[in-house]
């Protein structure tokens, strides 16, 4: 017999992100490999999982497979996120110094954005990002690429 989490017959996207977060703790695995295990990038496969896109069916059966999830979970990480997170800035110093990036360098990305592709904005749909280790004398360093098609503002 299956060694699984059971949860109420109508399940939301926290209940399931409950379940992978358990099941990712259970099996120790990476998001790397729960990444590779269903042909995703980690940060996507991650953002995913934490209920923020939308997974194609293909992919939510691979993740319930990979994890030994409910079978229901598969519908629910099919469904359409609605994305509201907390609008206090975070405590988590991880996540405070990202707001702090964005703070401080937040005009100035604006500015280098549209002198150089005009006015719009950096897409967060049609968007990609990777985060690697480099190594550095000074000590490793945390790189982030982030890459997002340019969506110019409509006039009228």
């Amino acid at each position: 017999m299956k060694d699984t989490v059971t949860m109420p017959a109508l399940m939301t996207k926290e209940d399931v992100t409950t379940l992978i977060l358990i099941a990712k703790k259970k099996t120790g695995m990476k998001w790397e490999e729960i990444a590779e295990g269903i042909g995703m990038s980690p940060v996507w496969t991650h953002s995913a999982c934490m209920g923020m896109n939308t997974m194609p069916k293909a992919k939510a059966e691979a993740l319930v497979a990979l994890l030994d999830l409910p079978e229901e979970a598969v519908s629910v990480l099919e469904e359409y996120p609605t994305k509201i997170w907390e609008q206090a800035v975070p405590t988590d110093p991880c996540i405070y110094r990202l707001y702090e990036i964005v703070g401080v360098y937040g005009p100035t990305m604006k500015a280098l954005i549209q002198e150089e592709f005009g006015d719009g904005i950096m897409s967060a749909i049609d968007f990609d990002m990777k985060i690697t280790r480099v190594a550095n004398p000074k000590g490793d360093r945390v790189k982030v690429e982030m890459s997002g098609k340019f969506l110019g503002y409509n006039s009228w």
